[in-house]
């Protein structure tokens, strides 16, 4: 009996996609990108206004595990210097907050006053930190628990970090902190550089 001529290797199915080269391996880069206390993206110290460059970061803006945050630029994450926090949040007049990179955000922890009257709190987006030209509108809804209005001896008590009458925003009470002690207190990392070091 004659032996049959071996067969050619079957093609793959239609249905399956050709197959993507791996991503190379890239090192994360540090020290290029930060954001500033007003929620302004900062490309080595420098201002960045490109509206295509601003989207790209707003959208793939993310925070991991460890508190870093950064852009993941293909295969390279890019960590972000952080002046104040992650988030920075705009109040609008009908209550909502937003973020910097255009989300609402919703607070879900407590938030915390530093000796400068800036305001840190938790939200489903991110640790954040309210933008300074909104500490105003921040400050008139501010209650004591019992509902009325803050005044200012109680606003100037917590930011001394005296205990006084315990004040509430938006149905979350509200504490003094020392800046240095907000990052460790919010789950963030200002310096991602310095993680493992």
């Amino acid at each position: 009996m004659a032996a049959s001529a071996p067969l050619p290797p079957a093609a793959p199915a239609a249905s399956d996609p050709p197959a993507l080269p791996a991503w190379p391996m890239v090192p994360a880069c540090y020290g290029w990108l930060a954001l500033d206390a007003r929620g302004g993206w900062r490309l080595r110290g420098e201002i960045i206004t490109h509206p295509g460059l601003l989207a790209f970061l707003d959208a793939h803006y993310t925070g991991d595990a460890h508190g870093n945050w950064g852009v993941d630029n293909g295969p390279q994450r890019v960590y972000v210097e952080l002046a104040a926090a992650p988030l920075i949040l705009r109040l609008h007049p009908d209550g909502r907050l937003v973020a910097h990179t255009g989300r609402e955000a919703t607070t879900t922890g407590p938030v915390l006053v530093d000796a400068d009257g800036c305001a840190f709190l938790a939200t489903d987006l991110g640790p954040a930190m309210i933008d300074d030209r909104d500490l105003a509108l921040f400050a008139a809804e501010l209650r004591q628990l019992e509902g009325t209005p803050a005044g200012d001896e109680d606003l100037l008590a917590l930011i001394d970090g005296q205990s006084g009458p315990t004040l509430r925003w938006r149905e979350v009470d509200v504490a003094f902190c020392a800046r240095a002690a907000i990052p460790g207190r919010l789950g963030f990392q200002p310096h991602p550089q310095a993680i493992g070091t």
